[in-house]
């Protein structure tokens, strides 16, 4: 009889390390197998600066197969087209299929831009949520400077990752500066938070604050419980939303150039499968990152399902940031190590946030221990420091990705940002 055989699903942020981590825990006790989609790992939170381009795609990427081929770790970029969780096996896109022991879902979300007519990259409007979004978005953006006009920035209904949105808006203001041409670009940022800082987060520290001084310093006008209706060539439609959820006020916003953060989904490769998803296709797990109703499958990151942290008139989601997925790799990691002891799991994630906001020439961070209020730590900074350190923790993350390391970092990157505020990697 062989070894048991531990399937990761995904290849991102969070699947990447999580098959370092449980590679490492397991200790030769499980083969451990990844399937992902791409050949290629993207640094995301670099896709705002290919979008400009202030990197080019290939120096945030990584190639996978001789990293995880040096690890031991099994490697596929077949892609997966359905998970038979109740058969425990995974069927591929080429039809084949892999029968699995236990199952750690890493996939990231599903970007529904259809569900808004004519937004996103086969739209009207352009994305950094993918590595090829952003250079496509940088192509857009380079014929957009020829003849400049209007931009709105922003994040849809049900969007629950707004930092990327925030840095977008900043970032462009201070790239159209370094052009000289910020004078003929009027700038719109539209969000359905409830106020600008929200964040999906109730906000973090100060962020209100300090998100709307920065906005005022650059010029950049707002619209919150904002409702895209639908998005037209150079034309957005949008619904203003009073608290009791009754339209406020209608805006048709023209723009030259838009780039808005989808609302997510999990996978199709999930999506539907009762007792492991919820209606949105995330998948449902208990404190240990284990779906209760098949325990042998484990998930981590944006395809889990989290409440929102209270009602709001525009739906918004809760942000599942790198500390966070992080932490949940760490728990499933050790939570697997000692069910092959044939022991129940202990290990629970933090499900703390951390954050280096990038403007392009500052920034705000901002800790939130435990993410979800109340919280022991509330914290939130902001300065030149910012830009500067995620600079470094770019470099940093994509050399750990490259070794195969399992350092977990987000933590250590937390308690530097709030004491000596100096990162040196």
């Amino acid at each position: 009889m062989g070894k048991p055989l531990i399937v990761v699903l995904g290849a991102g942020l969070g699947g990447t390390i999580a098959a370092y981590e449980i590679k490492a825990a397991v200790k030769g006790r499980a083969e451990v197998m990844t399937v992902s989609d791409s050949n290629t790992y993207s640094f995301v939170p670099s896709n705002p600066w290919v979008a400009v381009r202030w990197r080019e795609p290939e120096a945030i990427q990584v190639d996978l197969p001789p990293v995880f081929a040096k690890k031991k770790i099994g490697f596929t970029a077949v892609g997966a087209k359905r998970v038979h969780a109740t058969e425990k096996r995974l069927e591929l896109n080429d039809g084949s299929f892999i029968n699995y022991d236990y199952l750690v879902i890493a996939t990231g979300p599903d970007l529904a831009f259809d569900e808004i007519e004519g937004l996103g990259p086969q739209g009207h409007t352009v994305s950094v949520c993918q590595t090829p979004h952003a250079a496509a978005a940088a192509d857009a953006f380079d014929a957009f400077a020829q003849n400049p006009g209007p931009v709105v920035v922003g994040a849809v209904q049900g969007a629950s990752c707004y930092g990327p949105a925030y840095e977008f808006a900043m970032i462009l203001d201070t790239e159209l500066r370094r052009r000289k041409i910020r004078d003929k670009v009027p700038m719109t940022y539209v969000t359905p938070e409830p106020y600008i800082g929200h964040l999906g987060l109730d906000g973090v520290g100060d962020t209100k604050s300090l998100l709307e001084s920065e906005m005022r310093d650059r010029h950049i006008k707002w619209i919150t419980n904002a409702r895209v209706t639908s998005v037209e060539p150079g034309l957005m439609h949008i619904e203003e939303v009073n608290e009791d959820g009754s339209v406020k006020a209608r805006h048709d916003l023209p723009f030259g150039y838009s780039m808005m953060l989808p609302a997510f989904r999990g996978v199709p490769a999930v999506s539907g499968i009762e007792g492991l998803t919820n209606p949105r296709g995330f998948i449902l797990v208990d404190k240990h990152q284990r779906n209760p109703a098949f325990p042998e499958i484990f998930a981590l990151g944006v395809c889990v399902a989290i409440p929102p942290t209270g009602p709001t008139p525009v739906p918004v989601g809760v942000p599942k940031t790198g500390f966070m997925i992080e932490s949940m790799s760490t728990a499933i990691a050790a939570n697997l190590s000692s069910i092959l002891d044939g022991q129940e799991p202990t290990a629970e994630a933090t499900w703390n946030a951390v954050c280096l906001a990038d403007f392009g020439d500052g920034g705000v961070a901002f800790v939130a221990q435990p993410q979800i209020p109340p919280r022991n730590v509330n914290w939130a900074s902001d300065g030149k420091w910012v830009h500067l350190a995620k600079i470094g923790f770019e470099k940093y993350f994509l050399r750990k990705v490259r070794k195969g390391e399992v350092e977990p970092f987000y933590e250590k990157l937390a308690m530097h940002a709030m004491g000596i505020r100096k990162l040196r990697f």
